[in-house]
């Protein structure tokens, strides 16, 4: 069984005052398997927030469907096993961490005992065991997004959401968090981010979607999404000087340079610049 399941899923808005309708998500059809760290990819209006909210049932699909682990999305089933982090979530700032993490473990039906283990391996699994009783107020951008992150798992759900989990943290956070994901993987759930860190994506996510234009024109893991198929090249390591000077005689008489014996690499960025034809997101093109 798939943790994610999107099957021909649409979305369309009504525009005010016209007679037309604006396609957010147009068939989108994926699965995310189970335990994986799978990036969903795409500019800026190419339907990845339609797309999750979809999923998480804040948003109800003109047609199509969206379950998680064989429950439709805007079942209440559905709900209990995914936690979520939001670009810029929002925590009562007179809080302190650990009465942020009580707060939501309450919500989530945790109490007692039970829950003061959780909010103690929590915080010791996104390193904020010496800032728990300072008010989040007072939190940097990269601390707010670890204990958002903590706050998304605090019911240990199957499936983590994260929608930009890295944005406007500094590469010390970056990679803090970039940590947190896999250790996540590490423990058996899957996670579904999106991010416009396309280096990011490419450490940590095993499989790749990208959007553009409400359609998914991509997918796939990383290395069929990066190999360049009609290329070969060729590494040799402790070559004898026999060996080197006939290999560079056979290379010499088709006047090629032999580096390496490797299928060569796009970087990710590439493989989304050509396939959505644009700029990536918070990139350079």
């Amino acid at each position: 069984m798939a943790a994610v399941s999107l099957q021909n899923l649409t979305r369309l808005f009504a525009v005010p005052w016209r007679r037309e309708r604006l396609v957010a998500v147009r068939d989108l059809t994926l699965d995310v398997k189970e335990g994986e760290v799978y990036g969903l990819l795409g500019p800026n209006g190419s339907g990845k927030s339609t797309t999750l909210k979809m999923l998480l049932g804040l948003v109800q699909p003109t047609s199509g469907t969206a379950s998680v682990f064989g429950h439709d999305s805007r079942d209440f089933l559905a709900r209990t096993e995914v936690g979520f982090l939001p670009e810029n979530p929002y925590f009562y700032k007179f809080l302190t961490g650990e009465e942020t993490l009580r707060f939501y473990g309450k919500l989530c039906g945790l109490h007692g005992r039970p829950l003061e283990a959780r909010i103690a391996e929590l915080l010791n699994l996104v390193g904020l065991e010496e800032a728990r009783n300072r008010r989040v107020g007072g939190y940097s951008k990269g601390m707010l997004q670890r204990v958002g992150l903590a706050q998304a798992i605090i019911q240990d759900p199957r499936l983590v959401v994260l929608d930009e989990p890295t944005a406007g943290v500094d590469p010390v956070g970056s990679r803090q968090i970039r940590d947190l994901i896999l250790s996540l993987r590490d423990r058996g759930m899957t996670v579904l981010l999106t991010s416009h860190l396309l280096e990011q994506v490419q450490e940590v996510c095993d499989r790749v979607g990208i959007m553009a234009r409400g359609r998914l024109v991509r997918e796939g893991d990383l290395d069929s999404l990066v190999s360049v198929d009609n290329q070969t090249e060729f590494v040799v390591e402790n070559a004898s000087p026999e060996l080197t000077a006939e290999i560079e005689a056979l290379v010499s008489r088709s006047h090629a340079k032999l580096i390496a014996t490797r299928r060569p690499k796009l970087t990710l960025e590439k493989v989304f610049l050509e396939v959505t034809g644009s700029t990536p997101p918070g990139g350079k093109s």
